[in-house]
Formats: structure tokens, sequence, C-alpha cells
């Protein structure tokens, strides 16, 4: 795996990371937005999308990278620097674990995805990571493993990422018993254990496997 270089502060806007975001302003698109998810896998907690977007190309952009691939601390520092980027426009969507439930995941992403790109209104193209996304409201192209190829994309991952983080660490305090602010709602031994204990609570996802097992047996 790729070792990250976390003390480079910007990236320039002739880096690699920006090759997708190049080929497609040279489209006449002005405005391009990267969307990301975070969260399909958990079996606790909603999933989050975002959309991050740029009119043109600008001078340097903060040291974005796929968000699973840097620490907490960095990706924190990120968000507030990418919010501090002159011009860019940023959409956050959240879909409950109930709606995933009535909907199931693949389909809940794609809601959050289509909300997150619908609150930038002036998009123009969007970048989407991983396999086409149906009904979007702009043309878009799916990328996959997006975050790690471009800027805008990794940007969104690290959006969603932390927003997602936040809310499961907002609602740990309301069921103590499941450590969500460690686990954010993964699957880890912590959380299964405390699941088999305690039984799901309200922000499970009850098609979840083993939630869905627990709930049957």
């Amino acid at each position: 795996m790729k070792k990250i270089d976390e003390t480079n502060d910007f990236l320039s806007v002739e880096s690699g990371l920006f090759q997708n975001e190049r080929r497609i302003w040279g489209l006449s698109y002005k405005i391009i937005a990267g969307v990301d998810e975070a969260g399909r896998g958990p079996l606790a907690g909603p999933v989050v999308a975002a959309a991050v977007a740029l009119a043109s190309p600008i001078s340097r952009f903060p040291a974005v990278f796929d968000s699973k691939q840097i620490s907490d601390a960095r990706r924190r520092r990120l968000r507030d620097e990418i919010l501090a980027v002159c011009g860019v426009m940023i959409g956050v969507a959240v879909v409950s674990a109930e709606e995933i439930d009535r909907i199931n995941i693949l389909k809940a992403t794609h809601l959050a995805m289509w909300e997150a790109l619908a609150k930038i209104a002036k998009a123009q193209f969007a970048l989407i990571d991983g396999l086409p996304v149906p009904g979007l409201p702009c043309p878009s192209e799916a990328i996959v493993r997006g975050d790690a190829k471009s800027a805008l994309i990794a940007a969104a991952s690290i959006i969603a990422k932390v927003h997602r983080d936040e809310i499961m660490e907002g609602l740990a305090p309301k069921y103590p018993l499941y450590g969500f602010e460690k686990h954010k709602g993964y699957g880890t031994a912590e959380h299964i254990n405390a699941l088999k204990k305690f039984g799901p609570c309200p922000i499970h996802r009850k098609t979840f496997t083993p939630v869905r097992a627990l709930l049957s047996g």
C-alpha cells in the first residue's frame, strides 16, 4: 500500500490527482463535483454522501487523498481546509438506518449521492466514486477507486467520512452499551460482542447480518 505523506500541505492543480478534473474542465464543463459516500458497510448508523465542487482550475488545493488511508486527525484537518477553499461548494446528505432497511443499502447510497449532488445546484458534471449511479442531477462519470484518482472525489470522501464519524460520536452517549464512538458502527469484535449481549438498538440496520440473525434467533 502506498504510504501517504501527511506533511504535504497542498496539491497543485497540475498534480496527477487532478488529471480527471483537468480532462473534464477541458470539455468546457466549468463546475465539476466529486461525489463519494461513507458508511455502506457498518451494522449501525446512517450512510452519508458528500459532493465537493469547484469552478474551473485553482492554483492549489488541500493535500487530499483516499480518506481510508489517512489518520483521523489528518482527515479532520483536511475537512476544515477543504471548507476554507475559496469558491468551494459542498453538499452533504444523510440516509438513516431505518431508510437503509426499507430500500436496501445500494439504493440508500445512491439516494444519498443524489441528494448531496442536488445541493450543489450549479454543478455541471460529477465524478462519482465506484460504479455508475443512475439518475443523477447532472452528467457524470464513475471512477473505480476514484478516491485515489480524483482530488474532488477524495475531498468528498473526507467530508463524508468525518461527517458520519461525528454523527456516530454524537449518538454514542444515547446508546452507551455499544461503543459507537470507537468503531462508528462497523462490525468489530467489540461491536459484535455488544450486539450478542444487549441485542440491537434503534440505529442498528436490521437487514444486515448479524443483526438480522440475532433478531430472527
